[in-house]
């Protein structure tokens, strides 16, 4: 059952770019020499953390003898180059473009830091500077914790303006943690997971989509598309 909503926030990475694929590139550079890989078995349990988070969840998992500063260092050296390539996950612009032309606020809460928001953006610099504003997880002292706690969306409903009740924020997500954590928040959650994510782990979200594409902004009170 979907309500009417108000106020829209977006998580970045996999729903908004298709940074998800590159990060596995980069994880299985830093863990190929402890002879180990990032798959699909411990992926959806690091989908949506901050970056020091995810690294020491990938090192406890496989028992790595690395420190998650380092760890960290080592993926942003191998991600950076990448990520100024992002393309933007389908439907992502014309949902955007759509609800700014419509007045509908909406921002940004993603698990990255500012410096590589930054990095994963400059190529779509205008569409983003479209956002209300933006809550970069990783280096927001006001973010206590990452997904799934809560935090990171209760920080972006509170720097609207006009300060909506969480009931009217809708969260789009594609991970796990993410979703969880917009519902703690007291949210509907949009998700459109990688469609390799079991089922079990998407069956929490209001709505579960193939892409944004799908997406009818009606079904939660916001104005339709007119194409």
């Amino acid at each position: 059952m979907t309500s009417t909503i108000t106020h829209v926030i977006f998580d970045m990475d996999g729903t908004l770019l298709d940074t998800e694929r590159l990060y596995s590139i980069a994880y299985n550079k830093v863990l190929s020499q402890f002879g180990k890989s990032y798959d699909w078995k411990l992926k959806p349990l690091i989908m949506g953390s901050q970056q020091l988070d995810a690294c020491q969840k990938i090192i406890d998992f496989y028992s790595l003898p690395i420190e998650a500063a380092e760890f960290s260092l080592q993926l942003k050296d191998q991600a950076e180059d990448m990520m100024i390539d992002a393309q933007l996950m389908p439907g992502a612009e014309k949902l955007i473009r759509h609800l700014h032309a419509s007045k509908v606020p909406f921002a940004l809460a993603t698990s990255s830091g500012q410096e590589m928001v930054d990095i994963k953006t400059q190529n779509h610099k205008e569409l983003f500077d479209l956002f209300g504003h933006k809550v970069c997880g990783s280096t927001d002292p006001e973010v206590k914790q990452g997904k799934p706690h809560p935090d990171i969306f209760l920080v972006a409903a509170e720097r609207f303006p006009d300060k909506p009740k969480p009931e009217c924020c809708l969260v789009f997500e594609d991970a796990p943690n993410g979703v969880t954590a917009g519902k703690a928040a007291g949210m509907q959650t949009v998700m459109v997971p990688d469609e390799h994510i079991p089922r079990d782990m998407t069956s929490h979200a209001t709505l579960v989509l193939k892409s944004l594409e799908e997406f009818k902004p009606e079904e939660f009170g916001l104005p339709p598309f007119k194409c």
